[in-house]
């Protein structure tokens, strides 16, 4: 995104003309769809959605829910042998990650080709984006007094919308 500096325009006679012409223009990304880095985070309109965009969020959610089962279940047993909440959280996000790579590559996106490599480091990239945030959330919901546990849960359902719309849009385009 390009942000321009306000262009300051010199009065005409009695009239004002405004100060500003143009505060942000979206710029084009480098990417080969040509998009733009603001249509990356875009919220969709669910009235212009097909059936098949449906069954890809249903496809998601699916692989969500193996991923999310399968985080609960090394964080509780990794919690279980001592480690600390947020490394417990780690080593469960890179176990979900690798399930969630697979599901979602090969049935939720269907994505074909040789770019398994291009399109795991973009998965991954979009993973920590939402590890990130699940951290910071984690964190906050342990100090206000949840366990440990609830907290983790809770945080996954909050960051999955941002990390749908980047895989959709980026990681597996």
């Amino acid at each position: 995104m390009i942000a321009y500096l306000p262009t300051v325009r010199p009065w005409v006679r009695g009239a004002t003309v405004p100060l500003i012409t143009s505060i942000v223009v979206p710029a084009k990304d480098a990417s080969p769809s040509g998009r733009s880095t603001l249509d990356l985070l875009r919220i969709p309109d669910p009235r212009r959605a097909g059936r098949a965009d449906w069954l890809q969020l249903l496809r998601f959610i699916g692989v969500g829910i193996t991923g999310y089962v399968v985080n609960l279940a090394v964080f509780s047993v990794v919690l279980l042998a001592g480690l600390h909440y947020i490394p417990a959280a780690i080593v469960a996000f890179a176990v979900a990650w690798t399930n969630n790579f697979v599901l979602n590559r090969h049935w939720t996106f269907r994505a074909r080709g040789d770019a398994v490599m291009e399109q795991g480091v973009r998965y991954l990239l979009v993973c920590l984006a939402a590890l990130g945030g699940n951290l910071i959330i984690l964190h906050l919901l342990v100090e206000t007094g949840l366990t440990a546990m609830v907290a983790q849960a809770s945080a996954i359902v909050l960051v999955t919308p941002l990390s749908y719309l980047l895989s959709r849009r980026w990681s597996f385009r």
